[in-house]
């Protein structure tokens, strides 16, 4: 086990009184009912937990407002009788076929998420996303620590989950 003083190398300034000045955060509680912008920022494959239900869970970032950064989950559920409302929500995000969900989701797709809180069988009440819709494309915002291109050669292609590249992002409304 190394020591706190090597890890920080210099780069905590007097770390001890940063320590003892700090409130620590408090606890994130569902955010409140009510339409959300968001980036859809991730869909991946999952099985639940406690039944092994195959689904696609979709993250969605918060991107304006007073919950900016503050995500919200929906799944998709891949069974028979789930199928037509999961197709119909996947379809909403250019996935039209089952090997899209093994790719990444196109980046930067603007969408209004209606979100509701709902409450467990044991009390705790947690975010569901109720409806979503792709209302547009944002322009990718720009990486600082990409490399700055040299001017020798042709510049690298797009990924096709960027907006440059060969996504096929005809399902959404004209771009923002």
């Amino acid at each position: 086990m190394g020591k706190l003083s090597d890890i920080l190398n210099g780069h905590g300034g007097d770390f001890n009184n940063q320590w003892d000045e700090t409130e620590a955060a408090g606890d994130f509680g569902p955010v409140p009912r009510g339409n959300y912008v968001c980036h859809a920022t991730k869909g991946e494959l999952e099985t639940s937990r406690n039944k092994g239900t195959p689904g696609y869970k979709i993250e969605f970032s918060i991107v304006e407002g007073e919950h900016t950064g503050r995500k919200v989950w929906h799944d998709c559920w891949l069974t028979a009788a789930a199928l037509p409302q999961s197709k119909r929500d996947l379809a909403k995000l250019g996935i039209k076929s089952p090997a899209q969900m093994e790719q990444p989701l196109p980046r930067w797709i603007r969408c209004k998420v209606t979100v509701v809180i709902v409450k467990d069988d044991d009390g705790v009440e947690r975010n569901k996303v109720r409806t979503f819709e792709a209302i547009g494309f944002d322009k990718a915002e720009a990486d600082p620590f990409a490399p700055k291109p040299s001017g020798d050669g042709p510049t690298p292609p797009g990924n096709a989950a960027e907006p440059d590249g060969e996504a096929d992002l005809s399902f959404l409304p004209d771009r923002v």
